[in-house]
């Protein structure tokens, strides 16, 4: 069964794949395609054909460099701000939907 959170996350990363690919594809920077966009889309397939919480993990520290990635920029090329935007937007509901189940687990009701 596929959660909720597992749903939202490989969406997600599907997502950022896309516009990796369309950012970076535009720029006609295949090697950055591939760097930025493959690894997203790995994730997210690999999430949508029902892998182990190893995979979200896995998700969840590389949305941390996505989201450091954006950020930097965000603030330093300011043409290519409103991708960078969207990357930080998209990497943030990364780690949060990769950590959803493992909060979870640690807050709920001990029976």
């Amino acid at each position: 069964m596929v959660t909720r959170a597992r749903k939202v996350l490989a969406v997600a990363l599907l997502a950022l794949a896309a516009l990796y690919a369309l950012w970076f594809g535009q720029q006609a920077q295949w090697v950055a395609v591939v760097v930025f966009a493959m690894p997203p889309l790995a994730f997210g397939i690999a999430l949508l054909r029902h892998a182990g919480a190893r995979t979200a993990f896995w998700a969840g520290v590389l949305a941390l460099l996505w989201f450091s990635h954006g950020v930097m920029v965000a603030w330093t090329r300011p043409p290519e701000r409103a991708h960078a935007l969207a990357a930080i937007a998209l990497s943030l509901v990364i780690v949060f939907a990769a950590s959803i189940p493992g909060l979870r687990a640690r807050f709920s009701r001990k029976r």
